[in-house]
């Protein structure tokens, strides 16, 4: 059978099926959202009517192959990855991802898994190597195939709420001033978080903090780590969510970098801890009939993490956490072009006086480095921005783990002071890449991190980011004319 086959067929998927037919019918859903998502992170797919739902699990539905990045051209008109001569994908629903969107409880969205097309002369019905999310599964299955264990994530996504004028145009202010972790600031945006968080829970987060950040109208809301595909598709959902919001509110949902400058640019700190273990455990949240399929409300539990120090230095991870540090270390010039994927992202890396993550460098509840063990038992990769696309990050730091663990890569001792002192004490750190072309080509040369985008997503990806560079180098900006307009005679 095709890869295709295998995966409709798939044991226990049959009942699945019935079982969102149930949830269907229960909640009166009239259409479907069939998404997946693009290089860049965006979500797209097809809205389907609800009545077609079992014929869709069977037979998919087609897509132009484009759509897996965004269907954008390039800046010399070609369609980035495909032309208009290339077949159509095959996206079929994995029906444990069914959830009911909250703000219009008659409409639902599923994710898909994107196949090639069952006519293609070469590898038909493949799994479509352009599929980020697809990728990001079997390299997670093969890793703990290989390994044994588990990557768990918990991210900490910063975003920006912008004011916008009546035509909706943005007026480039933030709704509240720039005050860390004030409570006074954070009320003013109450019933904009309150509504976020309302939809969250609806669509299976269990929310945990929330805090006001440095920047005007910038606020970071967390829910509980898990499995990294679980984690990854709460991320896209959570995006999704806040730009409903903004909607709701006449606000701009901002996950730009760093549209302002002067204050912090939104990050998106990344925790990390491979275990062993654990069962999945379903969290109603509160509800008594759930509003989508179980699997949408399941979170990891119990188990072993085997970041947790094994010596009598709480501060220093265990063996394996120690290798799987040394992997990221040694491929964290690769893995930032997957993390600050952006031109903008490089105006948070260059602003160091805002606790840039900029070297190449580890340590204990140490923020001046890239890389940062922020509690016993899971450390966190700092060079990580609001605009990332979390399933290339996940497959990336399943290979630099990989590595590390494989080769016993050290990663040398913790530095414990700033890095900036330390650097004028004498030691020598490398900087991370400071623009997308640096970066560009640091993954250019590390076949490793590549691997964590086979095939044809590795070139759509280089394609679409270089071209992004390219139209930036081209580009004349108000910078531009600022600073040289009146510079002669």
């Amino acid at each position: 059978m095709t890869d295709l086959e295998k995966h409709v067929n798939q044991p226990g998927r049959a009942k699945l099926v019935k079982q969102v037919r149930a949830k269907i019918n229960e909640l009166k859903i009239d259409y479907i959202f069939f998404q997946f998502i693009s290089v860049t992170g965006r979500v797209v797919g097809k809205g389907i009517p609800a009545d077609h739902w079992e014929r869709t699990c069977e037979k998919g539905f087609q897509l132009v192959y484009g759509a897996t990045a965004n269907l954008f051209l390039d800046r010399h008109n070609n369609y980035i990855g495909y032309g208009p001569e290339a077949k159509e994908l095959v996206g079929i629903p994995d029906p444990e991802t069914f959830c009911q969107l909250p703000w219009d409880k008659k409409v639902a969205r599923v994710f898909v898994t994107c196949f090639r097309n069952r006519e293609e002369r070469e590898n038909p019905g493949g799994h479509l190597t352009s599929d980020c999310r697809g990728n990001l599964r079997i390299i997670a299955k093969e890793f703990k195939k290989k390994h044994g264990y588990q990557l768990r994530v918990g991210t900490e996504p910063e975003m920006m709420w912008l004011t916008r004028n009546e035509d909706g145009t943005p007026t480039g202010k933030g709704f509240s001033k720039p005050y860390c972790y004030h409570i006074d600031q954070f009320e003013s945006l109450r019933p904009v978080f309150m509504r976020v968080m309302e939809y969250a829970r609806a669509m299976g987060f269990d929310m945990i903090q929330g805090d006001h950040e440095d920047a005007p109208g910038q606020l970071e809301l967390n829910w509980t780590y898990d499995d990294v595909l679980r984690n990854a598709d709460r991320l896209s959902t959570y995006r999704q969510i806040c730009a409903q919001v903004a909607r709701e509110f006449n606000l701009i949902a901002c996950f730009m970098t760093k549209p302002f400058m002067g204050v912090s640019a939104s990050g998106c700190h990344t925790n990390m801890s491979l275990w062993t273990g654990g069962k999945d455990k379903v969290n109603k949240l509160g509800h008594k009939s759930l509003p989508g399929m179980d699997e949408v409300f399941t979170y990891v539990e119990g188990g072993t993490n085997t970041f947790m120090p094994d010596t009598k230095d709480v501060q220093l991870p265990g063996k394996i956490g120690l290798k799987s540090i040394g992997g990221v270390m040694k491929h964290l010039p690769a893995l930032t072009a997957i993390g600050s994927s952006t031109v903008n992202s490089y105006r948070r890396l260059w602003d160091q006086g805002f606790w840039a993550p900029v070297y190449a460098d580890w340590g204990y509840q140490n923020r001046t480095c890239g890389l940062r063990v922020s509690a016993p038992g899971r450390f966190e990769y700092r060079s990580v921005d609001s605009m990332h696309n979390p399933y290339l990050m996940g497959a990336g730091l399943l290979k630099a783990f990989d590595d590390g663990i494989k080769n016993n890569i050290d990663p040398g001792k913790p530095e414990s002071r700033n890095i900036y002192e330390a650097q004028k004490a004498g030691k020598n750190v490398k900087k991370l890449p400071l623009s997308l072309g640096e970066a560009l080509d640091r993954l250019a040369e590390d076949k490793v991190i590549q691997s964590a985008m086979p095939d044809e997503m590795y070139k759509i990806f280089h394609w679409y980011k270089n071209d992004e560079w390219e139209r930036f180098l081209g580009a004349t900006t108000q910078w531009d004319l600022d600073t040289y307009l009146d510079c002669l005679p």
